[in-house]
């Protein structure tokens, strides 16, 4: 088979590939090797779930086109408009940052195209791809269990949890935040993510923000209508975050716009540089 560009009917699949090593690291007893005391074991890990999910695939839908797409850096765009985005967040093991360029080298040893791009997160790589995957036409096939990811579902983009063996379509995101997978990003925007160090509203869960982006439909038409919330701690929690960190949310909205629709102007043909998975 021939590298091509996506067209109606293919099938894309794009892995999250620093979630795939972070699990391997975490999964398994450091290993290194012999001669040199190299780690090894998060590459040895990787290269056992990355080849599982290919035997997978060859015995049921396979994909048209595979990519395996990395963090470039711990430094990326929102750092620079929200410097204390994962700052909570310790620096990469030591054993693990020579792992790095190896899983990159063994990503490629399988004859899979492996995608990074400094400034951006794995994220933006595959929201972008899911974005020219939809616009060509074709099914695409999220393999990861980031819930920020969730947002991206629609009926011709799933993810897939290779470690519970589980699909997640519209139905598991309304499962797990109470709305949809295009409102996801609201209910995020009041829970906060603890995470990546991300502020929400003091005393508002998912239950709560699912609840009120029900109501109001989204989040500047909640801020607009603040003054109709009954509960009075939760009505002032709203309004103190109004004031203190609205625009902060509005303008990274605003800077992802910009990136995205840049960014997609670049990858526009990028897509066929995934490599397919060879015929049997």
């Amino acid at each position: 088979m021939k590298n091509a560009p996506l067209k109606k009917g293919d099938h894309l699949y794009l892995i999250d590939g620093s979630g795939y090593l972070f699990r391997a690291y975490h999964a398994l007893p450091p290993l290194s090797r012999k001669r040199d005391g190299l780690p090894t074991g998060a590459v040895a890990g990787y290269c056992n779930m990355l080849w599982k999910l290919m035997e997978d695939m060859r015995g049921g839908d396979k994909p048209t086109h595979l990519a395996v797409i990395f963090d470039a850096g711990r430094k990326t765009f929102r750092t620079e408009i929200f410097p204390q985005y994962k700052a909570n967040r310790p620096p990469p093991p030591d054993d693990l940052i020579p792992q790095f360029p190896l899983v990159r080298e063994a990503t490629r040893a399988f004859n899979v195209a492996c995608l990074e791009q400094d400034g951006f997160e794995a994220d933006d790589l595959i929201a972008t791809y899911s974005r020219l995957g939809r616009k060509a036409g074709a099914r695409v096939t999220i393999v990861s269990s980031d819930k920020d990811l969730m947002q991206l579902v629609t009926d011709c983009v799933v993810m897939f949890d290779t470690m519970k063996d589980k699909k997640i379509g519209r139905a598991e995101v309304i499962e797990k935040f109470g709305v949809p997978p295009e409102k996801v990003i609201e209910v995020q925007s009041l829970i906060g993510d603890s995470t990546d160090n991300v502020p929400g509203v003091p005393g508002i869960g998912v239950k709560t923000a699912a609840q009120l982006i029900g109501e109001y439909g989204d989040l500047e038409t909640l801020l607009a209508r603040v003054a109709e919330i009954k509960q009075e701690k939760r009505r002032q929690a709203l309004i103190s975050c109004r004031f203190k960190k609205s625009k902060q949310p509005f303008d990274i909205a605003d800077a992802l716009s910009n990136y995205n629709a840049e960014f997609g102007e670049m990858g526009a043909n990028g897509a066929d540089k995934a490599a397919p998975l060879a015929d049997q």
